[in-house]
């Protein structure tokens, strides 16, 4: 499980409209061509620089084909970085504030110590 690359899927996805319309459209086909194109590039890097090691794990490919928040967090992706991208996708489907306190909700059964969020 990579905390790190979770985290950045999500804040990679969240900084590009197209990105966040096809992750709202198409999760499957998003994950696959990120995990494929996006997972090794380094962030921030001008010269193409890439690792050769990084990937999802099954658990995690499948919470993100799923937009599933609750798991993500449980796997130790940040949720100011679930809470953002998934606002982008999904608030416009709600009324005001409806989706923030659904997403709220499905995390309420989560007691402290929350799990590690660090990268």
């Amino acid at each position: 499980m990579s905390r790190y690359l979770l985290d950045k899927f999500l804040f990679t996805v969240d900084r590009d409209p197209e990105l966040v319309e096809r992750y709202r459209t198409d999760p499957v086909g998003l994950v696959e061509w990120w995990e494929a194109e996006m997972a090794n590039r380094i962030l921030g890097a001008t010269t193409g620089e890439q690792s050769t090691w990084l990937a999802f794990t099954d658990d995690e490919r499948e919470a993100l084909r799923t937009h599933d928040h609750v798991a993500l967090f449980g796997m130790g992706a940040h949720p100011f970085l679930t809470l953002t991208l998934f606002i982008a996708m999904f608030e416009r489907d709600h009324g005001p504030m409806e989706y923030q306190r659904a997403y709220g909700a499905a995390l309420a059964h989560v007691t402290l110590p929350y799990p590690d969020i660090s990268t």
